[in-house]
């Protein structure tokens, strides 16, 4: 939202009201409060008729510092975003020109007696501060009020994250209003909105509001980010990294570490599509049709209309289609196959749980009592009120019921378009509500799957999102367009939205609007098994391969097997993002972070911590990608390439069953054998173990199960030529694969201790 008119002048119709000086301030031992009049104040009579910010500071876990801008204090009705602070006494000094707050690296200072400043320094390096009228008390001639701050760029400092956003991925130069919608991939509108940035700089900015956050990102004033709330208080922290991976690491310490998936989540999704025509036969057909062609299938994903037509939701299966679901699903399971099932928030009027709902007071109502209902999706529909405990349990237990038949997760639609002029069950402000609503959605949800299932067990497929809601996984990217920019704009959406404290994400592969030509249902194809999760989503046409082209069979069966391989590798790369809030999909730069070129990279990423994968975007199979600095081998055809100190852009054409996956130096790369149906199997057995272009010293590779529990490890001690080789927990025949260079040299693991020389023999 902007308030200016230009550089000078104030926009028409507002009145913008700035902290002049730190009138004097106030220490506690864990707070200082600065109190800054908007003039300065000159003589005693200047103290009289104006207004003034109270300006709170204090640190909610280390190397983080709350400030909190108060103009009026007025109620706070909620909700409120759910934080972990922790006990931290920082260091409060104060002498005659400045008062400043110390929490771990990070300092926050105020200037006393002179022009307004307040200033954040990480390990004595300035990050960024908020200069003279760059905060704002900000009055609407209508008589509405916002509070606004504006946090200084340095030269070349560049700005991520804040959700899920399809735009560009560096946000210099964008406006964004933090408030979930349902706009589809192609517009700036976003499923998954944060209020956190990351910057280039070495913080991030998380402001603690589940309203609607306006950013202005070096738009309004190009050398600023700018963000604003309506009302009379404004609370943001800023987090010092000084890394990209410590400044989201120490994010998720505040707002929640992604949980866990099964490991089974990670294979092959197949769903029915939307609009499709499908039944039981349907269903079994396509089930059938994959295992016939060995392609691995572990999840099998009823859309819709698995409820009648209206019926939206009901939680009662079409009897006319499905006849007998608890022995159809009971039919999947025997075939090693879970089972997912769409659902949302909302119930239609036709429904026959409506009746009860509002006669329960189950519904969000009009201010008049009734139930507040719109045609928009079902006609007459609903939406529960999860801020009423009843209505959770009453929603839970339909879902029980579910469970109790067999199903395994839920894809968990929709919750975007709720309404700001809805009564909530415990007096919610409904603007404050409308974003924070997808998160009660998928606790609901999320949360009874790990009383019905366990803990490790729990995973659904959601589309909404807001601070915390990483705790719920998985995320997908919403509606996107069976097209190469659409496929694009995905992948930028999906790694600004795991910038944002999201730890894992998927999409629809091929595309979910339109129909989706062969050629580029086998290039998504690729992209979306080297993605954390992967599903098979269409609306009107079905997304099993032989319906393009038996290309696409085998590239289907070549990706989904690849992934089956690399389990052990990405399963212990998700234990890591769980316990450190790390994404498994990462950005180049939080794996170089030296290299300024991969700050500006937003068409690969890295897959894990070794792994860096450039999608094709093109019919002609080109692909223009890039390489930082150092020694890497391609992991599809064993190619090495070594680059310089200043990185390498490559030109390459790929066919189909080829991309560029390039595995970096240093990497003890554990992987599966090949004649593995299912993604859960035992990752220690049997295993084939890569070493790439090892330098000298001691590497270390931990293993995990598939409950992500550690039961062993892979330890090699380079010096020169000779490797000391230290393996614990390993089981059956294990061939160990050193890559030194264009050379492969193949060993048999026989002791849990062995020398191995790389020139010899």
């Amino acid at each position: 939202m902007r308030f200016t008119d230009g550089y000078w002048m104030t926009k028409e119709g507002y009145t913008i009201q700035s902290p002049k000086e730190v009138f004097t301030s106030q220490e506690t031992k864990d707070s200082v409060t600065l109190y800054a009049p908007y003039k300065a104040v000159k003589q005693r009579g200047d103290t009289l008729n104006m207004g003034m910010s109270t300006i709170t500071l204090t640190s909610p876990q280390e190397d983080m510092i709350s400030v909190k801008i108060v103009h009026h204090e007025k109620n706070n009705p909620g909700p409120n975003f759910q934080l972990e602070t922790s006990e931290n006494t920082p260091t409060i000094e104060k002498n005659a020109e400045r008062v400043s707050i110390q929490s771990g690296a990070l300092r926050a200072e105020a200037i006393l007696n002179d022009k307004f400043r307040l200033r954040f320094l990480g390990d004595d390096k300035l990050l960024t501060e908020s200069k003279l009228g760059a905060q704002g008390e900000i009055v609407r001639a209508d008589g509405a009020h916002y509070m606004r701050e504006q946090l200084s760029l340095g030269i070349d400092e560049l700005i991520y994250g804040l959700g899920e956003r399809f735009t560009p991925f560096i946000k210099n130069g964008q406006s964004v209003d933090i408030w979930n919608e349902d706009g589809g991939t192609g517009s700036e509108q976003a499923y998954k909105n944060i209020p956190f940035y990351m910057s280039s700089n070495g913080y991030g900015i998380f402001v603690n509001h589940p309203e609607r956050v306006s950013f202005e990102v070096a738009s309004e004033n190009v050398s600023r980010v700018q963000f604003s709330v309506e009302g009379e208080a404004l609370e943001y922290i800023i987090i010092y990294g000084p890394s990209p991976k410590e400044i989201l690491e120490k994010y998720t310490n505040l707002t929640g570490k992604p949980s866990l998936p099964p490991a089974w989540s990670f294979g092959l999704w197949l769903s029915t599509s939307f609009t499709t025509d499908y039944s039981e036969k349907t269903v079994m057909s396509f089930i059938d049709g994959m295992l016939e062609r060995d392609i691995p299938l572990e999840v099998f994903h009823f859309d819709c209309f698995w409820m009648k037509a209206f019926e939206w939701c009901s939680f009662k299966w079409d009897d006319d289609l499905f006849p007998d679901p608890k022995g159809m699903i009971q039919r999947i399971h025997d075939k090693g196959i879970k089972v997912c099932v769409w659902i949302n928030p909302y119930i239609g009027q036709k429904s026959p749980l409506f009746e009860e709902a509002k006669q329960k007071g189950y519904f969000l109502k009009q201010a008049d009592g009734n139930v507040w209902q719109w045609d928009m999706w079902q006609a007459g529909q609903g939406i529960v009120d999860f801020t009423n405990p009843e209505a959770v349990k009453w929603y839970q237990g339909h879902l029980s019921d579910l469970l109790d038949i067999g199903v395994d997760s839920f894809k968990t639609d929709f919750g975007e378009r709720i309404p700001t002029d809805a009564v909530y069950f415990d007096g919610s402000d409904p603007q404050k509500a409308h974003n924070y609503y997808s998160y009660l959605y998928n606790e609901a949800v999320f949360s009874l799957l790990e009383e019905k299932k366990g803990k490790n067990e729990a995973v659904l497929f959601a589309r909404s999102g807001t601070v915390g809601s990483q705790k719920f996984p998985v995320h997908w990217g919403g509606d996107n367009l069976s097209e190469y920019v659409s496929m694009t704009e995905t992948l930028r959406g999906g790694l600004s939205f795991l910038l944002s404290g999201f730890g894992f994400w998927s999409h629809d592969i091929g595309g979910f609007e339109e129909n989706a030509s062969a050629d580029i249902y086998k290039r998504w194809t690729q992209f979306g098994l080297l993605s954390t999760h992967s599903r098979y989503h269409g609306n009107i046409q079905y997304r099993v391969p032989w319906l393009y082209d038996e290309e696409a069979v085998d590239v289907t069966k070549t990706f989904t097997q690849l992934k089956l391989r690399l389990m052990p590798y990405l399963y212990q790369q998700a234990v890591y993002t769980a316990k450190s809030g790390v994404p498994m999909m990462r950005p180049l730069f939080m794996e170089y972070t030296q290299d300024r070129n991969a700050y500006y990279v937003d068409k690969q990423y890295f897959l894990g911590d070794s792994l860096m994968v450039a999608p094709v975007f093109t019919e002609t199979g080109e692909v223009d990608y890039y390489l930082p600095e150092g020694n890497w081998t391609q992991l599809l055809t064993n190619d090495y390439r070594q680059v310089s100190e200043n990185g390498q852009w490559i030109n390459e054409t790929h066919d189909y069953l080829h991309l560029p996956v390039w595995v970096k130096e240093n990497t003890i790369l554990v992987t599966g054998h090949n004649t593995q149906m299912s993604v859960v199997y035992d990752y220690a057995d049997s295993a084939a173990i890569h070493c790439y272009q090892l330098s000298e010293g001691t590497h270390r590779q931990e293993i995990v199960n598939s409950n992500g529990e550690a039961v062993g490890s892979f330890i090699v001690e380079r010096q020169g030529s000779q490797l000391q080789i230290h393996a614990e927990g390993l089981t059956g025949n294990t061939q160990m694969y050193f890559h030194e260079k264009n050379q492969v040299k193949e060993v048999e693991l026989t002791a849990a201790k062995m020398t191995i020389d790389l020139i010899s023999e």
